[in-house]
This record gives structure tokens, sequence and C-alpha cells, in this order.
């Protein structure tokens, strides 16, 4: 079962594990997509994390279709049980439109398509999708604290930001008296990436290398690709069962000492190197609740039992093998 922390600086109180949906809706139907979020809630996860923009690039999909397959679950919940987040400013994929479009004016309409996909009167962390240094930290701060208080976002972070500009963004909240970013959502999973492979592939700023000024800054940490897309786990299958595609993503020799070190810390616990992927997030000392991805209530199941693992500063410090 996962138990429940407050989200730093705020009054939301989630899961140790969010939930990412970005197969809902175009690969993963309805009726499958109500039984992964149902083994969710009953393990007790209630974190719950999409965007405007996934499975926009499916043409036969709905737009939005994530946001509206939660949307359509919410209907049968109690929507204060849940803490749902979502994001926006992303390419708009559907239309071909691949300006940057983080600005207020384009942040505006892709949040008020995303309460409309969800079915919400107010979503419970926006975050920004992408970053635009075009724009000055002051427009994109004045705008989502005039969402806030109009009801429409309760609080908001950053996703693919560098933490030059985070820390540059929380400055302007805090000298004009405004609230600023509470959390960050970065790349960040126990397999290091070929940075250049993981960039063509649209993947970057690896928290651990890139993240290091928001290391100290009290935020929360919610990481996409927390399992690093499976690799370690394919891994111990044997190197015929990763995709070349995947081997290229994380061809980077850190990865031998480290998947070595996996297997070891998952012997000693009676745990999978998956398992052990998430809890080294989990265990991390600043508030850090990764985001896993699940195709079925089995894998659910699976991702739920790394929350029961502790590990020691040693075993963190093995985990870091370079």
């Amino acid at each position: 079962m996962l138990t429940k922390v407050t989200l730093n600086h705020t009054d939301l109180s989630v899961s140790r594990l969010c939930y990412g949906t970005n197969m809902l809706g175009w690969q993963i139907d309805q009726e499958r997509s109500n039984a992964i979020l149902d083994r969710f809630a009953e393990l007790g996860g209630n974190f719950i994390d999409s965007a405007r923009s996934y499975g926009d690039w499916m043409p036969d999909a709905p737009k939005g279709a994530s946001e509206r397959a939660i949307g359509a679950w919410l209907k049968g919940q109690k929507r204060e049980d849940f803490v749902i987040a979502t994001k926006g400013g992303h390419f708009d994929m559907r239309a071909g439109d691949y300006r940057n479009r983080v600005n207020p004016n384009e942040i505006a309409s892709d949040l008020a398509e995303s309460l409309d996909h969800l079915g919400v009167d107010s979503i419970d962390l926006y975050w920004l999708h992408m970053d635009n240094v075009e724009t000055p930290v002051g427009e994109l701060i004045d705008f989502l604290n005039d969402a806030r208080a109009a009801g429409r976002i309760r609080w908001f972070g950053a996703s693919n930001w560098t933490d030059a500009r985070v820390l540059e963004a929380n400055d302007y909240a805090k000298a004009h008296g405004k609230t600023g970013f509470v959390a960050v959502e970065p790349f960040w999973g126990l397999a290091k990436p070929h940075e250049i492979n993981a960039i063509q592939q649209g993947y970057q700023l690896y928290f651990e290398d890139h993240g290091g000024a928001l290391k100290g800054a009290d935020l929360a940490v919610i990481p996409y690709c927390s399992q690093s897309r499976g690799y370690f786990g394919m891994l111990a299958k044997g190197k015929d069962a990763v995709p070349d595609a995947l081997k290229a993503f994380y061809d980077n020799p850190i990865n031998a000492a480290r998947f070595a070190a996996a297997e070891a810390v998952a012997a000693r616990h009676g745990a999978t190197v998956s398992e052990i992927a998430l809890a080294y997030l989990m265990n991390q000392p600043s508030q850090v609740i990764p985001i896993f991805g699940a195709s079925s209530p089995t894998r659910i199941e699976e991702s739920v039992k790394a929350a029961a693992i502790t590990l020691t500063a040693e075993e963190l410090a093995e985990l870091r093998a370079e």
C-alpha cells in the first residue's frame, strides 16, 4: 500500500508514487484505463499526472486523449480524493505547430482545454511542460498566479526547465509577494542516458547532471522516466531483450556498474531491479515522488512494491556507481 505525504509548500496530500498516463486513451482504451486507475487507487495511489498534449501524436485519437480518459474515470470517483496534475505549453502536435508556445496566451488556451477534457473546475498541480527563454519569467509567474486566484489551478511547477530559470522565477515571485513553483518535473532515473542520443529523442536536462542548484532548493522533485523506460528490467532478462533504440538511449558506460549494483541491492532486499530503480528515487534525502508508467493493473502492483523498500545511505551511494 502507498502512504501519503504532503507536497512541500502546499496543502496537497499525495501518494508516494505518481501514475503517469501518457498511454491512456489512445494506446490503452477506456475499459483498461479504468481498471488500471482503479487498481492504483485501491493500493493507495491518488496522484495522477497527464498533459494536454498526451495522445495528440496519434491522428485517430481524440484531442487530449489521456486527459479525456482520466476525466471519464473521475466521473465515477470523489474528485477530492485525487490530486490531478497536468501540463500545458507543449508543441501543438495535432496542428503540426512546433513553435515554442510557452507564453501566457498559449498556456491559457491549453489550460482551458485541459479543464474541459478532465471535467474538473480546478487542476491541483499545473505544470509548464517546457520553457521558453524568450518569455520573461515574470510574465509566466504573473499568469499562473492570476489563474490560481481565479481558482483554475491550485499550485504549479516547472517541467524540463533549467535550474537557473526555476530559481529566477521563484526569486521574482518572492520579490513580488507571489507564489512560485512548488515542484519540478525533470528527466531522472537510475540509468544514465547517452546525452546526445537522448536529446535526439526529445529528452534533455537529466537531473543528476543538470539539476544541481535545485537539489537544495526545498522543492518537490517529481521525475518522469523514473524507471529508465524499463531499461534495467529488460537488461536483467539479457541484452537481447533490450530494443536497439533503448540500448542507444542508455549507451553510457556508467550503466554497467549501476546495473551490477542494482542487481546486488535487489538480491539483498528480495526485490527486482525495476523495484530498486524506483526505490532509489523514493529514498533520496529530499522529497522525490517518482512518476511511473504501467500498462496493466499487474504492472501497478509490481511498481507499488518499491514503496516498501528502505535503502540505506550506503546503498544509495552504491547505486550511484560511476
